[in-house]
């Protein structure tokens, strides 16, 4: 594959005890037909030591992987504000948002990025649930289920129009992040990205989505828990009666 683009793609990866998951990542990205590729880890004092590896592997490729340090685990919405902060600042054209369990496919990057560039879209996002997506498939039905009813929920309520309102794995335009604000946003957890989508929209921009494979992580244990799952049943009503973001168009 030829290279797709001379802009500046940071891709953000936040990790939390993923020191078995992160080297295969990292791996996989720094291969990808993109020189301008570069990997910002965002680690929240892993007790695993996931943030001393990543010290490592940085000084092993000076120049395309960095590491932010954060003090404490405060949620995945909190990590991906402040790396994706760090990318604007350091002057990233594309923002990719992918987790460090390998359960989304690196190889996909490329599509995201290519579409991001042609379709005219603000984000793209890798989609479980458009044609050519699917999930894994060593996931029980109840997980498919729950995963199904929550796209389903969430597009009732705040109207997307996407299908896969919950996915994190996307890749964004740097005007599109900046536009949103995202030092106001409130959510955490998963609910994050649905509230990302609502502003998104909301901000005028248009949302892409290219198929993938979603994968079962390979190690470590799901970061999944009640408070996190209350509070995505939560938010769709509240960004729902929020006021609306002013228009870029």
């Amino acid at each position: 594959m030829t290279e797709l683009t001379d802009d500046q793609i940071t891709v953000v990866v936040p990790t939390y005890n993923e020191k078995d998951n992160l080297p295969e990542l990292v791996a996989q990205l720094l291969a990808l037909p993109l020189p301008s590729l570069r990997v910002l880890v965002v680690d929240d004092n892993s007790p695993d030591g996931t943030g001393e590896l990543a010290d490592k592997l940085a000084a092993e490729n000076p120049g395309r992987i960095e590491v932010l340090h954060r003090i404490a685990k405060d949620g995945l919405g909190r990590a991906y504000i402040a790396g994706m902060t760090q990318a604007l600042g350091d002057g990233a054209d594309i923002v990719i948002q992918m987790d460090a369990d390998l359960s989304h496919p690196s190889a996909r990057v490329p599509a995201m990025v290519q579409t991001l560039q042609n379709s005219g879209a603000g984000v793209v996002l890798g989609s479980r649930y458009t044609p050519g997506g699917q999930t894994a498939g060593d996931w029980p039905w109840r997980r498919k289920a729950l995963s199904a009813w929550a796209n389903f929920y969430v597009n009732t309520i705040l109207n997307l129009k996407v299908k896969d309102a919950t996915a994190g794995f996307k890749a964004w335009k740097a005007a599109t992040l900046k536009a949103i604000d995202l030092e106001t946003i409130r959510s955490n957890g998963y609910s994050f990205q649905v509230e990302m989508n609502w502003r998104t929209v909301r901000a005028g921009y248009r949302i892409a989505e290219v198929p993938i494979t979603f994968s079962e992580r390979a190690e470590g244990v799901s970061k999944m828990s009640l408070k996190v799952q209350l509070e995505s049943a939560r938010t769709p009503w509240r960004l729902r009666f929020s006021k609306p973001a002013k228009h870029v168009n």
